[in-house]
């Protein structure tokens, strides 16, 4: 069979060729980001790992775990939500799929309130990035460049969640843009079920 009989054939009976495991570019952009990022808060986490256990008088501020864990269960449920949105729109329910996205967004401002408010409570008790009441002025830096740096992460995806919510509304984005975004949120969970044990935990008053 000649090249152009099989060109024909192809065209006729609707086949595409390419290639086997292909990944759109938004994806795979989104996946490398993650990848890289990963290795940032890695380092981070390693670092005030050894940052720690060299400090003699590493401090525990912390008495309760109450609000620690009203802010899992927050970023928790904002992540099923957002597996709710991406249902709805694979199965073309736009009105649903932006409901569920801003319910998400909601449960992003609700947690960052409520690290700020956090914020606002140890500052108030004495404690900035180079001092405190407790021990080693080490454990501000530490504690504050690293939940910092994920309330970054869920700001950037809070106003993420509202712009694309808006724009997938209006018809300019799509459900692939509603699945890249959600790989993004639910990466800034992951992180956050690995900050919690690493710097409230093990930092608990006794």
């Amino acid at each position: 069979m000649s090249e152009a009989d099989f060109s024909m054939e192809v065209h006729t009976t609707g086949l595409t060729v390419g290639p086997a495991f292909s990944i759109p570019t938004k994806k795979l952009a989104m996946w490398l980001f993650i990848i890289a990022d990963t290795m940032t808060f890695a380092a981070c986490l390693v670092a005030y790992g050894f940052v720690r256990n060299g400090a003699s008088d590493w401090p525990r501020p912390f008495h309760s775990i109450v609000n620690v864990a009203l802010m899992t269960f927050i970023l928790l449920t904002s992540s099923l939500t957002m597996l709710f949105a991406l249902r709805s729109a694979k199965a073309g329910d736009k009105p649903g799929a932006f409901r569920w996205i801003m319910i998400t967004a909601a449960g992003g401002i609700l947690f960052a309130l409520l690290h700020v408010r956090e914020w606002l409570a140890l500052i108030h008790e004495g404690m900035t990035l180079f001092k405190n009441p407790w021990g080693t002025g080490l454990f501000g830096a530490s504690f504050f460049s690293i939940t910092g740096l994920h309330l970054t992460h869920v700001t950037c995806g809070v106003i993420a969640l509202i712009v694309v919510g808006v724009r997938y509304k209006g018809g300019r984005y799509n459900t692939d843009d509603i699945e890249v975004l959600g790989l993004y949120w639910h990466f800034v969970d992951l992180v956050w079920m690995f900050v919690v044990p690493f710097v409230y935990l093990l930092n608990l008053a006794h």
